[in-house]
């Protein structure tokens, strides 16, 4: 970031990870001192966040805006900020961290919060689907089920992610869907249909591979119906970044696509339930947001 900057807004939840939030908007402030920048802080409470973060960024006019927690966080600030001018920077602090990862965004918080000073600021796409804004990945089907187990869940964490798809994934079947892109047609039954703006969830399973975040485009990375038996393969080339190896996965790379949800099933964007609608429309804002990277 250019030596001019002064001040910067950080958001952060205070549930996120397992980071005491107290000590780490100390290390924020200190750090922020010593760089000559001036350290602005908002704790998300889940009621009205979006509203709140808008009037402080419209009385402050920060510099930049650093999400400070996990996907959600990350992806509450950054659709704030697609479209504007201002940069948004990322402390990686959930369990997941999925964009951060993509982003090539150091997973230690001193390392991440040095990418706040000494970052370049690079444009990426992002996504609009249904009018809503999507940075990362989102899906219909089993993994989205899976989301949906988790937030019910009384505990967050790796741990609790890997229960629910171990639950859920003997009794699951796969559903019908009919997929229109700007150059496909594709119908029939899938165990997850994936919107990839990027190559990873959380997880560290990598569902695409030869994704990039900035070349005007985007994924429909489609799992179809498999084998039970097939899965721990699955599983292995998902964490092998070797997914595209498999006789079923299909990829479709495009602009534009309508995806229909035939069987009503469950939907989640960037990590967050999103009901069962009966039809995805997707779109791509190119170099739309602007963000601080090493």
């Amino acid at each position: 970031m250019s030596p001019q900057t002064k001040k910067i807004l950080f958001v952060v939840n205070p549930i996120s990870g397992d980071l005491d939030k107290e000590d780490v908007k100390e290390q924020i402030s200190r750090f922020c001192q010593e760089c000559n920048q001036s350290a602005i802080f908002y704790q998300t409470t889940g009621q009205d966040d979006r509203q709140a973060i808008q009037s402080l960024m419209a009385r402050e006019k920060p510099e930049a805006v650093v999400a400070a927690g996990g996907d959600g966080t990350v992806n509450l600030v950054g659709t704030l900020l697609t479209g504007t001018t201002t940069p948004l920077g990322i402390l990686p602090l959930g369990s997941g961290n999925g964009l951060a990862k993509d982003l090539g965004i150091p997973q230690g918080f001193e390392e991440a919060l040095a990418v706040i000073n000494q970052g370049k600021i690079r444009p990426m796409d992002t996504l609009q689907i249904n009018g809503m804004p999507s940075l990362h990945l989102s899906d219909l089907g089993f993994n989205a089920l899976v989301v949906e187990r988790f937030t019910e869940a009384d505990t967050r964490g790796p741990g609790t992610y890997a229960w629910s798809v171990a639950r859920e994934y003997l009794g699951y079947e796969p559903k019908a869907y009919e997929i229109i892109t700007d150059k496909e047609h594709y119908q029939g039954k899938a165990f997850m249909v994936t919107i990839a703006n990027a190559n990873m969830f959380g997880s560290n399973a990598t569902i695409n591979p030869e994704g990039e975040l900035d070349d005007g485009k985007f994924e429909i990375c489609i799992l179809e119906e498999f084998p039970k038996l097939e899965g721990i393969r699955i599983l292995y080339q998902l964490y092998r970044s070797d997914i595209t190896q498999s006789p079923y996965n299909r990829v479709f790379t495009c602009k534009r696509a309508v995806i229909h949800n035939l069987e009503r099933e469950l939907a989640q964007i960037d990590g967050e339930p999103a009901g069962t609608p009966d039809q995805l429309t997707v779109s791509i804002l190119p170099r739309s947001l602007k963000v601080l990277l090493p």
